[in-house]
């Protein structure tokens, strides 16, 4: 068979001039871990990922309650792959199977103050992540629960999803109650559990409810109408009650999902700085605690396939801190290797060449191309001679960025036309999720006003930019800049809040824009998109304060739009990238201005307009249409079997 015959040069150098894959490669968050991922270097820290799998298999097959639990502790140096190693974890569990797994990314944690019932919430919201079935990690524990005892084929997990609704249904309309069934029968084999528990993990078979479910077991607030549905007890309490009763609820939640199941939790990036309880307890020592916490909370409880606690830390944290408490809190963290943590390597020469040689392989595939040999541009003596350093895994991707290139361009004598080409290439670059990125949006409308200062749009004109919102200890973050402004002779501070992610996060920053007088503003502004503002309860406490903002305070809601923002997004890559193009910063700035790029766009000037002080619609109502499909007996298939939990697990 002959060899496929290499791209044209011409090709592969426009590929690479189109774009660099190793741009910001190196920084991992919360969703490569659970989403598609990276190329993974298998070898690389293969002693860490291998000690997770023998924890696994240990607590799996023990047969005393005190090796059901362990833990291990994983130090590493910034940028060295401390959270690339949970995400060849997590998605070798999905492929595989053998664990459900648990991420609990501690930048989430937002007040240590209530740090178990924050935990409580991570915990579901990780398990309602796909699992290695093809459905959510609470639908694999609840179809395991059904078909517990069982003889015979029983259906798969997604069967049952697939079915459950219609047989439910069927089951109300002969006066019967498939749920009131299901939870009976696994009450028999589970008497010390909770019923109301159990009664949520099932409903999780749910595809109407299990939102509902999923929201009742992360310790939130439900409305009446829906727990009455559930036949759960609503949770009226305030955030203190919840802290309290958090470890008891977690406690019961994995006693039950372990007994199907190892789990693995993992806590990554404790070493988060200016953050701390009430008491002056720094994040670090916080997560130490819980990790304490769970573990003699579950060690002589009912599990049945163990637990394994993964910590990620610097070296220096584990040093100098949790290796100096004097509660036991080092024995229980680092139980597995007898507190001794799991260091991480350095990239070598061997490492440092399949590492950009699996980066390039998806890069050059998904454009159908065949580069010369697999690290082209680079040269594999090049990559050695690099790797010889032990680079982190972060410095040896920025040095591809800062090096993914063929030759020097021939660029135009002419900066506007630079300015354009650069302008086009940006405009036609992949970015991938970047609507649920709030930082990176936030930088850009920071961009956005910064080359509007000194003009006057909307009737403002701006004046000043910053995003140093004091006092920082209170802000956490939250509000991301402030405008500086003169309105008619008045002066404005309008402060901005992008907030794309979950309704914890929202309310948290709603509270933020809401307080004028702490944060010296005018004006406060959220900038979310209009799906996930329809998404808010009306009953719930972010819909409060989004209409005390709005109706009291005066500020406003953007709408944040997919063609408004992309540009945005276009011109500040240009301004990070005009040395590529021979600009300058000042020449860019002057382009952005002579074509009125930020000038003219609708969101930069929709933050600055006069709020309309009316509520944007929360579409809160149920789906009829929907409702009625369910429910209608004559959508049913017809079945002879008036056994309800029969028709359930028919083969479908």
């Amino acid at each position: 068979m002959e060899n496929s015959p290499v791209s044209p040069t011409e090709a592969l150098k426009a590929a690479i001039q189109n774009q660099n894959p190793f741009i910001n490669a190196g920084i991992v968050k919360e969703q490569d871990v659970w989403g598609k991922g990276f190329p993974d270097v298998p070898n690389l820290n293969a002693h860490a990922s291998d000690a997770v799998f023998q924890a696994i298999e240990l607590v799996r097959s023990s047969q005393t309650s005190q090796d059901k639990v362990t833990s291990i502790v994983i130090t590493a140096q910034q940028g060295v792959g401390k959270t690339h190693l949970l995400s060849r974890i997590r998605h070798r569990l999905e492929h595989e199977g053998g664990a459900f797994f648990v991420y609990a990314g501690v930048n989430n944690y937002t007040d240590l103050n209530l740090v178990k019932y924050q935990f409580q919430q991570t915990l579901a919201n990780s398990l309602n992540k796909a699992g290695s079935q093809g459905i959510m990690q609470w639908q694999e524990v609840a179809a395991a629960m059904a078909n517990e005892g069982r003889s015979g084929n029983s259906p798969t997990p997604a069967e049952l999803v697939k079915k459950f609704d219609q047989v439910y249904a069927k089951s109300l309309d002969q006066n019967k109650n498939l749920m009131n069934a299901l939870q009976k029968q696994v009450l028999k084999t589970k008497p010390s559990a909770d019923p109301y528990i159990l009664r949520a993990i099932l409903w999780t078979l749910s595809e109407t409810q299990a939102p509902f479910a999923i929201k009742w077991l992360s310790g939130e607030e439900l409305a009446q109408s829906n727990a009455d549905a559930l036949g759960l007890p609503n949770l009226n309490k305030i955030i203190q009650e919840r802290e309290a009763e958090a470890l008891k609820n977690i406690q019961q939640i994995l006693n039950l999902v372990s007994y199907y199941n190892p789990i693995v939790i993992c806590f990554d990036e404790i070493d988060v700085k200016n953050n701390s309880t009430d008491d002056g307890l720094p994040t670090e020592l916080v997560i130490a605690d819980l990790v304490k916490r769970l573990h003699d909370t579950l060690e002589n409880s009912e599990l049945s396939r163990g637990i394994v606690i993964i910590t990620v830390m610097l070296p220096i944290t584990w040093t100098q801190k949790v290796d100096l408490m004097l509660d036991g809190t080092p024995d229980r963290v680092s139980k597995y290797t007898q507190r001794k943590p799991i260091d991480l390597k350095y990239l070598s020469g061997d490492s440092m060449v399949e590492l950009v040689n699996l980066w390039l392989k998806e890069f050059y595939q998904v454009r159908n191309l065949l580069p010369p040999h697999p690290v082209y541009p680079f040269e594999e003596s090049q990559l050695r001679e690099f790797g010889k350093g032990k680079p982190t895994v972060r410095e040896a991707l920025k040095w591809c960025a800062e090096n993914f290139k063929v030759y020097e361009e021939q660029l135009s004598n002419d900066p506007l036309e630079r300015f354009e080409l650069a302008l086009k290439r940006e405009s036609e670059a992949d970015i991938e999720d970047y609507l649920e990125d709030n930082s990176l949006i936030a930088k850009v409308l920071y961009f956005g006003f910064e080359t509007l200062k000194g003009q006057t749009l909307e009737e403002v004109l701006i004046e000043d930019i910053t995003s140093d919102i004091k006092p920082k200890l209170q802000n956490k973050g939250f509000i991301n800049f402030k405008i500086v402004g003169n309105e008619n002779g008045k002066e404005v501070k309008i402060g901005v809040a992008v907030i794309q992610s979950s309704q914890f996060t929202l309310t948290a920053g709603l509270k933020r824009l809401n307080d004028y007088e702490t944060f010296d503003l005018t004006r406060g502004c959220l900038v979310r998109s209009k799906s996930k503002i329809e998404q808010i309860k009306k009953n719930s406490e972010a819909y409060k304060l989004l209409n005390q903002l709005i109706s009291e305070k005066g500020g406003e809601n953007v709408d944040l739009i997919e063609e408004q923002i992309r540009p945005l997004i276009a011109v500040r890559a240009v301004c990070k990238k005009c040395r590529n193009y021979k600009l300058t910063e000042e020449q860019v700035f002057d382009f952005i201005s002579q074509k009125q790029l930020t000038f003219d766009n609708l969101l930069l000037r929709e933050i600055l307009s006069n709020p309309s002080g009316q509520m944007p619609a929360i579409d809160d109502k149920d789906d009829i249409e929907l409702i009625e499909l369910f429910l209608n007996p004559s959508t049913l298939s017809e079945t002879d079997d008036a056994d309800d939990l029969n028709e359930l697990f028919d083969e479908a």
